[in-house]
């Protein structure tokens, strides 16, 4: 059965990390320049549902510049015995955790997903939706109040990587204030990430792993079960643990995100690594998450420490249900939490994630979680807190 956000409204706070700290900060900062590293500590009752709703998958969170998070859920995944009291898609939050509207679905005009899968708020306020079943080739833009603005594309009408006008169902959104540009994680269909003007949709560039072309064969595996649970289509690649891994993207490309001194970072989810790129898509470094792991797939969500350096790099582990804390610069793991149970604080399918103004994670979990979680920022620590995960249970 689907699990409600609600059902965890009641259950004590979970610790994560701040036993036997030492150097722990007394009170909840930002995250600034420091050799120390972020800790936290699970909100088990957030979020509170009204109306007696119920969610199915989650697949993704975001943050405004009002620090309200917003949650993009799958009315359609709920199950069939409580149909009726599944929330609409996109679900509005403020700062301090009070449910302020939601809305989404079928509409005049445009092509809602068949999938839902990515939401992203850029610096004007607009909400950008992208889905990630099959046809859903379009990018949404709304109002923070869901009244429709634009489309990019068109549902059924991708031709595949070379399309400069339709995405072929899309992970992952960033827009960039300074150049208005939309970079999309294009995705479950194609292996490319592709720049947009955020407003008229107009083609700018594109490219693929390493910064080469994105590869023109269809992704491996690539069908109607892309998406629908969160878990993508591609065939499991073959495990490779050493070297610079496959040259092409993987499907999916999961997720894209631009830090403040302008590199782009693109979760390679079925390859196991994030690769950093210019705003050219000139190729600089990459990283490899769990890449000797039981998964055959790793990052699925990217996000950033709120100081203004940036210094800390979040990257969800989808296939290994794990949290991963990076220096971000460096791209070194600090330390990794979180196992795969449904116990608040640990996760289930931890997909897209998001960061407030305060330090504090979001966590959007699709099948079997079913969930979002939010993870409070405790302060600093010199060394990892003690459930971080040794060695022996990553290779679990």
């Amino acid at each position: 059965m689907r699990r409600a956000l609600l059902r965890y409204a009641c259950v004590g706070l979970t610790m994560i990390g701040l036993v036997g700290l030492h150097g722990l900060s007394g009170a909840a900062q930002a995250p600034g320049k420091s050799t120390s590293m972020p800790v936290f500590q699970v909100d088990s009752t957030w979020p509170n549902l009204p109306n007696n709703w119920v969610v199915g998958i989650v697949s993704a969170v975001t943050v405004d510049s009002r620090d309200h998070v917003w949650i993009l859920q799958r009315p359609r995944s709920v199950a069939a015995n409580l149909k009726e009291r599944a929330a609409p898609p996109v679900l509005e939050f403020d700062a301090n955790g009070k449910f302020v509207n939601a809305w989404g679905g079928d509409g005049q005009g445009y092509d809602w997903p068949t999938t839902e899968h990515g939401i992203t708020i850029d610096h004007k306020n607009t909400v950008w939706i992208g889905g990630s079943g099959v046809g859903d080739d379009m990018l949404l833009k709304f109002t923070l109040q869901g009244k429709f603005l634009k489309e990019f594309g068109a549902a059924r009408t991708s031709s595949g990587n070379a399309d400069t006008k339709n995405v072929n169902r899309p992970a992952d959104i960033f827009v960039d204030a300074r150049a208005n540009e939309a970079y999309v994680a294009d995705g479950y269909g194609n292996r490319r990430v592709i720049v947009l003007d955020a407003d008229t949709g107009a083609f700018k560039r594109t490219w693929g792993a390493f910064g080469n072309p994105p590869d023109s064969d269809p992704p491996a595996g690539a069908g109607p079960a892309g998406g629908g649970r969160g878990r993508g289509a591609q065939a499991a690649p073959a495990l490779d643990t050493e070297g610079d891994g496959a040259k092409y993207f993987g499907n999916p490309v999961h997720a894209v995100k631009q830090s403040n001194d302008n590199m782009v970072y693109v979760a390679d989810r079925s390859n196991r690594r994030i690769q950093v790129f210019t705003p050219a898509g000139k190729f600089v470094t990459q990283v490899f998450i769990n890449r000797a792991g039981p998964s055959a797939g790793s990052v699925a969500g990217l996000a950033f420490s709120p100081d203004p350096q940036q210094q800390f790099l979040y990257a969800a582990d989808y296939g290994n249900s794990h949290i991963a804390v990076l220096d971000r610069k460096a791209l070194k793991v600090l330390y990794q939490f979180g196992t795969r149970n449904a116990t608040p604080g640990d996760f289930q399918g931890p997909h897209h994630i998001a960061v407030d103004s305060k330090g504090n994670l979001y966590v959007a979990e699709v099948a079997p979680g079913n969930r979002a979680q939010k993870f409070l920022f405790k302060g600093m620590s010199p060394t990892p807190p003690p459930n971080a995960l040794t060695a022996e249970q990553l290779a679990r």
